[in-house]
Formats: C-alpha cells, sequence, structure tokens
C-alpha cells in the first residue's frame, strides 16, 4: 500500500477529491523517478482510472494521469480533483480552461502587504527553470497571463496569513506573484531570499489549497461541457505542522 497520507474529502461516481500531504508528488517527472506520487496511489486504489485521460508528458516521456486534470506542487497541500471516467475528464478540464473551477489558498508570507486586499496582474514566464515575472530580455521564455487576488486574515509580528485566489493555473504562480509584491511564502526554498529567518517550526513551504468552488459533472450532458450537476464548495482546514506554527505566531 502506497503510504501518502492522501485523505478522501469527497466522493461520488465521476470525481473523488483528496487532501494531498505536502512532500508528495502529483505525478512522476520521468519514467524512471521512483518517488511516491498521487498517481501511484489513484492506480493502487482505483486500477480501472490508470487511463483516465491523456497522459502527462514530463522528459519527454508519457507518464499515466490516472484522471488527475490539475496539480499542486510536491511542497503545496491541500485539494485536488481526479476523475472516474474520460467524460468526467473532459468536463473537468474544460471548467478548469474557462477558469470556473474557483481555488483558494492559505498562504504565510514574509512581511505585509502595502494593501490589505489586491490583485496581482503579471504575466509569468521563466529564465531556465525558474519562474519570474520580469519578462524583459533575451532569455525569457512562454511568458504566459497571469492573476492573482489575495486578501489579509491575520497579521502578526514579522508575518502576514493570506487567502489566495489564483485566477489562472500558471506553474509557481502564487509562489512568484507573492513574491513579487515583497511577501513571498514563509519556507519557500526557491523564490524567498536566502538566509530569511523562518517562523519557529516551519518546516516545509507555508501554502495550502484549503477550498475549492465548482459544479461537478452529473450526467451524460458533461460531455458536452455543460455545468449541470451539483454545486460544490469543499474545504479542509490548515494541517496540524501549519496551525501550530500559526498558534506560536499568536
Amino acid at each position: 500500500m502506497v503510504n501518502s497520507g492522501i485523505k478522501i474529502v469527497y466522493e461520488d461516481n465521476n470525481i473523488v477529491v483528496i487532501n494531498k500531504p505536502s512532500g508528495l508528488i502529483t505525478h512522476q517527472k520521468n519514467l524512471d523517478d521512483t518517488q511516491p506520487s498521487v498517481v501511484d496511489w489513484v492506480i493502487e486504489k482505483y486500477p480501472k482510472l490508470k487511463n483516465v485521460g491523456e497522459p502527462f508528458i514530463a522528459s519527454g516521456k508519457e507518464v499515466p494521469r490516472a484522471g488527475i486534470v490539475h496539480r499542486l506542487d510536491k511542497d503545496t497541500s491541500g485539494l485536488l480533483i481526479i476523475t472516474k471516467n474520460e467524460t468526467a475528464f473532459e468536463y473537468m478540464k474544460k471548467q478548469f480552461q474557462e477558469h470556473a473551477v474557483h481555488k483558494y489558498y492559505f498562504a504565510l508570507v514574509f512581511g505585509r502587504p502595502e494593501n490589505n486586499s489586491g490583485t496581482i496582474n503579471e504575466p509569468l514566464g521563466r529564465i531556465g527553470m525558474k519562474r519570474t515575472t520580469k519578462i524583459s530580455g533575451k532569455k525569457m521564455i512562454d511568458s504566459k497571463a497571469s492573476v492573482t487576488q489575495y486578501k489579509t486574515l491575520k497579521s502578526f509580528a514579522k508575518f502576514t496569513l493570506l487567502d489566495v485566489a489564483p485566477q489562472t493555473g500558471r506553474t509557481h504562480q502564487i509562489r512568484v506573484h507573492l513574491k513579487s509584491i515583497g511577501c513571498p511564502i514563509a519556507g519557500d526554498t526557491i523564490y524567498a531570499p536566502k538566509g530569511w529567518q523562518q517562523p519557529k517550526g516551519l518546516n516545509r513551504l507555508f501554502l495550502h489549497a484549503h477550498k475549492l468552488q465548482f459544479i461537478a459533472p452529473s450526467s451524460a450532458k458533461a460531455s458536452a461541457g455543460k455545468p449541470d450537476g451539483q454545486s460544490l464548495a469543499l474545504e479542509t482546514d490548515l494541517p496540524e505542522e501549519l496551525q501550530k506554527v500559526i498558534n506560536m505566531l499568536e
């Protein structure tokens, strides 16, 4: 049995929504990658889902998708949708493409945003393997429009807890956008400046996908992308290790 720490939050005939722990990858980076993944867990628990959805392309090779329609970074915890059949996969894929799935994250950041709430509308690209909002320069590639909304939930002496809602789904979008306003996420080993003092007890990225709102597929109409199913608002609390950090800051 894959020792994943995954917990099922919601399940019906078409979808499963799980709470993914930090430290678990969504899928392998290539066929030689032996890290445990959400894909491994799905295939073990739901063998028939292995070939649902087109495969991920990793390092030029195909990796089974196992019904997964979106991803979370390895170090990010929280809610992730898995589809149980091709009709549901195509339906949910279209919902994501049309930004009809609303995602919300808790993020503890260094410092304090200039405004208690706001919208970051900065295109994202990458230089080498690192994402950035600085889109000038000859080495920049794959620049894409990106929008992130945020609001302050709690302020501490050196940190701020934000509720963040990405309106687009770019790789590392929340992490890069928050860094761009001078508030990188605590525990971010890629984008936070080296040497910045972490909150006591924090041993991971403080980013948790705590809420999803969407209309679930429920009938044959889903194949045409018509949102005719149940309206869902699924939530999960902060993981215990992150709640302990907040408790120590208060």
